[in-house]
């Protein structure tokens, strides 16, 4: 079995695993109810379990390809098949025999009793020909349109789709309850069972019986185990096989386009080398036991552990006279790179949960002032541009065949002053996404193994609570990132997933000061914790003033949507001199009151009251759906 058989059986296998339980109901409802409810659930199961090719997958001619959004995988739709094929072949054939497993001994096993509608559904089940009950379970357990079940029916086997189809329409038709709602039900659900015990007697009979079977098998192992040439030829263990280059997963180049999992796992292998069996077993090595000299850098909350079972293969090749390999396992990224005259270095990084946009890139290499992305196969376009010049328009980029970026500037290093931020604005493939002004998204190189997806929580509006982040490439969201941009240093190396700049309130300011805006901008973590500072940007001379901090937080929910409101406040000094107290809140707050040295109240989300430069506070926003929220300090 080849690299990519094991990889599509592998698929198979997570298909089966994720939609068990949805697969086997199906497979139940076509099977004959002539075997009798516990043949029927053991069937059921072994059938689905029988479903999980030894040999590659294959997509029929003619097939289709895989839904989005809530459909699931690829992999699931050939399972599907190979389940039904194997069902609808017990029509009429009442003496096969079960699959080899599972088996059930000393038990009875059987799906709850319903009631009068279950009974009346399962004897019009059993009066009809196996396809037409396979096609009421794809309309009804797998939400199928008629056309696409027509085809499953055919592919699967079924001699005349057509006929079962009208004949299950007018069975749905008679059924008073609704066929859909009752297939749902326990009656019909062979993985929720209740279970009585055998014929007692006759089954102490057969115990005695395979008791001395046993007996007599055993020590006929003990004398072939004796045998010369019968040496125990062990398999290989889980450890041994995760450091098998023969092993490793390797993705068709399209799945990424005909898959609803869109992230590292649809990622095809790039790479002049990724056929080099010995720089594979290298990388693999030094993944399992580091040699004492390898530099090993990790992402914060990322473990380094050895793999535990054959990861993927995303590239391998040479990168700026660096032998590079880039392995996934499921849930880490582990880049190896082998230098021609130095020691080995493996950087790992979390990303578990990525998506369209935190799986869109990664660091191939980097160099002094400079790196490289390896861009995800669904990207068709990738520019970069200045985040401290939001009116100047991105520049284009060049992409080599096998995804790999010309250089990009750094940002500065932390302390070297902040007078640029370079990162990469990022467009994906009308294949995934459909073509519009609001489907590009910028990237933020922040010295991990991935780069942080930048995005833009749109101004209030008249109260509304707050909409979705957007890709913070439209006018608001670069001026907003113009004047947050620098703070991103302090984000190096911490592991953060994304980073979202909020425009929580706007407010004028006393004495014809003009309008200021108040943001909050946080930072996640690939590991869930995350962290918000909040910013008060009054009108500035230039693009990239970065206004003052008014407030931080750490391990808080505050500015997501599981927290999505938030106070804060700042003391100001208008042009005349006098000072005041500035506080503002996100839309879900009604009013304002402030306590300690200053005392104040307002019936809004935003207040100005005159105070000295030091006079301490406390504010606290009312809530307009109850409770309260509390400013948090610098």
């Amino acid at each position: 079995m080849d690299e990519r058989t094991r990889a599509d059986v592998e698929r198979a296998e997570a298909a089966i695993v994720e939609h068990y339980p949805r697969l086997v109901r199906l497979t139940y409802l076509v099977l004959p109810p002539s075997l009798g409810r516990h043949r029927r659930v053991l069937t059921a199961h072994g059938l689905v379990q029988r479903a999980l090719p030894r040999t590659r997958l294959r997509r029929p001619d003619g097939g289709l390809p895989a839904q989005r959004g809530p459909a699931p995988e690829s992999g699931y739709d050939l399972v599907r098949q190979r389940a039904l094929r194997l069902a609808l072949a017990y029509e009429g054939q009442p003496g096969r025999v079960l699959p080899a497993l599972p088996l059930v001994w000393g038990l009875r096993l059987f799906p709850r009793a319903g009631g009068a509608d279950e009974l009346a559904l399962d004897q019009a089940l059993s009066a009809v020909p196996a396809a037409v009950r396979a096609a009421l379970g794809l309309w009804h357990l797998e939400g199928l349109d008629e056309d696409t079940a027509r085809a499953v029916l055919a592919r699967a086997g079924a001699e005349e789709p057509d006929a079962a189809q009208r004949a299950a329409a007018q069975l749905d038709l008679e059924t008073a309850a609704g066929a859909a709602a009752l297939l749902s039900s326990g009656e019909f659900d062979p993985c929720m069972v209740q279970t009585r015990p055998t014929d007692l007697l006759r089954r102490r009979q057969r115990v005695r019986v395979v008791a001395a079977v046993t007996a007599v098998l055993a020590i006929g192992a003990a004398v072939a185990g004796a045998w010369p040439g019968t040496a125990d030829r062990r398999a290989p263990t889980v450890a041994q096989q995760a450091l098998d280059p023969d092993r490793l997963l390797r993705t068709p180049n399209e799945q990424w386009a005909d898959t609803s999992r869109v992230d590292f796992t649809a990622w095809p292998v790039r790479g002049r080398q990724a056929g080099d069996r010995k720089l594979l077993a290298r990388a693999l090595r030094v993944w399992a036991a580091p040699p004492p000299d390898t530099r090993i850098r990790a992402a914060a909350g990322t473990s380094t552990r050895p793999p535990g079972h054959p990861p993927q293969l995303l590239y391998a090749g040479l990168i700026d006279n660096v032998m590079v390999v880039v392995l996934y396992d499921g849930e880490r990224l582990v880049r190896y790179a082998e230098p021609e005259d130095a020691t080995p270095t493996l950087h790992f990084a979390r990303v578990d949960a990525a998506d369209l946009t935190t799986g869109a890139a990664l660091v191939i290499g980097r160099g002094n002032g400079w790196m490289r992305y390896l861009i995800a196969p669904w990207i068709s376009e990738i520019t970069t541009r200045d985040l401290l010049t939001p009116a100047a328009p991105p520049h284009g980029l060049h992409v080599a065949p096998d995804g790999v970026t010309d250089r990009i500037p750094l940002p500065p290093a932390t302390g070297a002053g902040c007078g640029r931020w370079p990162v990469a604005q990022l467009r994906p493939s009308t294949r995934i996404v459909a073509a519009g002004p609001d489907t590009a998204f910028l990237v933020a190189d922040l010295d991990d193994l991935v780069p942080a997806h930048l995005s833009s929580g749109p101004p209030p509006s008249a109260g509304a609570p707050a909409g979705p982040p957007t890709g913070a490439t439209d006018e608001p969201a670069l001026r907003n990132w113009a004047r947050t941009a620098c703070s991103l240093g302090s984000l190096r190396g911490a592991g953060v997933r994304a980073v979202n700049t909020w425009e929580f309130a706007r407010q004028q300011l006393p004495e014809d000061g003009g309008s200021a805006a108040w943001v909050c901008t946080r930072a996640d973590t690939w590991r869930g914790p995350g962290s918000v500072t909040l910013r008060f940007l009054p009108p500035a001379a230039r693009p990239a003033d970065p206004g003052r901090i008014a407030g931080r937080a750490g391990n808080t929910a505050a500015c997501s949507r599981f927290g999505p409101q938030v106070v804060a406040d700042i003391h100001w000094q208008a042009k005349s001199g006098k000072g005041y107290l500035l506080a503002a809140g996100s839309p879900g707050v009604g009013g304002l009151d402030v306590t300690g040295g200053v005392r104040a109240t307002a019936e809004e989300n935003t207040l100005a009251t005159p105070a000295g430069p030091d006079a301490p506070a406390e504010v606290t926003g009312r809530l307009r759906a109850g409770g309260s929220v509390r400013a948090p300090h610098p």
